[in-house]
């Protein structure tokens, strides 16, 4: 069989020659299938707080149970063919690529000046209101949501994976599938969802602070601010609304030299978010191809860092 850190190599590599398949069943639409259909018997059985955390009992015992389950019978046939599911399963927790493509995407359409285009493709990757964004308005969201993505696209994949392998990369995949179905602070969601949304926060500590501290590094090695970086991490890292995601927004607006957060519209309704970093000029749409080799070398820096540790407990 081939160990991990070959398996966890080979799915990176995978992921940065073909991305996200479409036509492949991937796990995420099956879990979030699962969440709902969770969600619908537990709230008829049980008060909505309760539900929630049965929800994520129910969705967690089941995604782990069938990882595991296929990839040791798959073993059983044969080491060859539980290493190949070990990786297919390991290669679908991972989005450097289509987070890269997403942000081009948007970057393209600015470029071609087609403004109507760019807030288009931006919707497909913000929850706020993109029809009246002007062109910084536009860079700015595209930039953020590159910046956040870090953490729960690949890095958090990446350390789960180090951690425990195919098993582990799933079921933080199923933890942050559950935040994004039930992580609404809303009527419907404000209670049963909390469970899924302390849990999602709890998965992403560790992985989101780490990530943040190889910003600076990354725009070091990219000919950034590196000094900005660390500071803004330090000085702004706490003033995102969610524990987890301002960490490697400030250092990325440290690393560039803008300022991200201000006011921007949910559903209609205007929402003020603290503003992180300095805001030296205005956010253009380089900035775009920018944070997304920042992310990419962010990227790298962790499978190094992770995979070293395991090697480094491995020998010890």
């Amino acid at each position: 069989m081939i160990s991990l850190e070959y398996q966890i190599l080979i799915a990176v590599l995978l992921d940065q020659l073909f991305g996200d398949p479409r036509w492949l069943p991937h796990p995420v639409r099956l879990i979030g299938a699962l969440s709902l259909k969770a969600e619908s018997i537990t709230r008829i059985i049980l008060p909505e707080r309760a539900a929630g955390a049965a929800t994520v009992l129910i969705v967690l015992g089941l995604t782990g149970a069938v990882t595991w389950g296929l990839v040791a019978g798959a073993a059983l046939i044969h080491p060859g063919l539980g290493d190949l599911l070990a990786i297919l399963l390991l290669y679908t927790t991972i989005a450097a690529r289509d987070l890269a493509k997403h942000g081009l995407a948007v970057h393209a359409a600015l470029a071609a000046g087609d403004l109507a285009k760019a807030r288009g493709r931006v919707a497909m990757m913000v929850g706020r209101d993109t029809e009246e964004l002007d062109e910084e308005g536009v860079a700015k969201a595209a930039v953020e949501s590159v910046a956040e993505n870090l953490v729960d696209g690949v890095c958090a994949p990446l350390f789960f994976a180090a951690l425990g392998g195919p098993v582990a990369a799933i079921l933080y995949k199923a933890v942050n599938t559950m935040d994004s179905t039930f992580g609404y602070k809303n009527e419907r969601y404000l209670r049963f969802g909390l469970v899924p949304a302390r849990l999602d926060d709890l998965a992403n500590f560790l992985p989101a602070r780490l990530s943040a501290l190889l910003i600076p590094p990354a725009a070091f090695f990219l000919g950034l601010d590196a000094q900005g970086a660390w500071r803004m991490l330090r000085r702004d890292r706490l003033k995102h609304a969610s524990p987890n995601s301002g960490h490697s927004e400030a250092a990325v607006a440290g690393a560039l030299g803008i300022g991200l957060g201000g006011a921007n519209f949910y559903f209609g309704k205007l929402v003020e978010k603290p503003k992180i970093g300095e805001g030296k000029r205005p956010v253009a749409r380089q900035d775009i191809i920018l944070t997304i080799r920042l992310m990419l070398m962010a990227s790298a820096l962790s499978l190094g860092l992770f995979l070293g540790i395991r090697w480094a407990l491995i020998l010890a």
